[in-house]
């Protein structure tokens, strides 16, 4: 099996060679040899690298991603995870599609004033509500 040099991965993966090291450091991809001074890695670092890009993306922190591979290295995914991860994201769609549209409301909407526009009433109350409890209790004591 032929290794990749650290350089190699870092062009073929995009992954800059201090990253490689820290996830080398964590456990996330293993280098298997050295030559000279620079980590040699598996193929199988690459696919590993995918799997970890991905999991960033899916708002999974390096911790819970390193828990996806097996002892040899392979991906061991939990399906129950993924499937709680994609339904946090669609909340988040959920927020974000109301968000927009509230916003391209704003932009257009026709009223004299923002605050004479039933529609952008609406939107403040629901902003409210929507609101982290921690941030409403903060602003209660301090208006106090």
């Amino acid at each position: 099996m032929k290794l990749l040099d650290i350089g190699e991965v870092s062009q073929r993966s995009g992954v800059p060679p201090s990253t490689l090291r820290y996830y080398d450091e964590i456990g996330l991809i293993r280098s298997v040899a050295r030559h000279g001074l620079r980590r040699q890695f598996e193929p199988l670092a690459l696919t590993q690298l995918s799997l970890v890009a991905l999991g960033k993306s899916a708002g999974f922190s390096l911790q819970d991603i390193a828990g996806m591979f097996g002892a040899d290295g392979q991906p061991d995914l939990p399906r129950g995870d993924l499937l709680v991860r994609a339904d946090e994201i669609d909340r988040q769609i959920g927020n974000l599609t109301t968000l927009r549209d509230a916003l391209r409301h704003v932009a257009e909407c026709r009223a004299p004033s923002h605050m004479e526009c039933p529609s952008f009433q609406k939107l403040l109350r629901l902003a409210k509500r929507r609101r982290d409890p921690s941030q409403q209790s903060k602003e209660r004591a301090s208006s106090e």
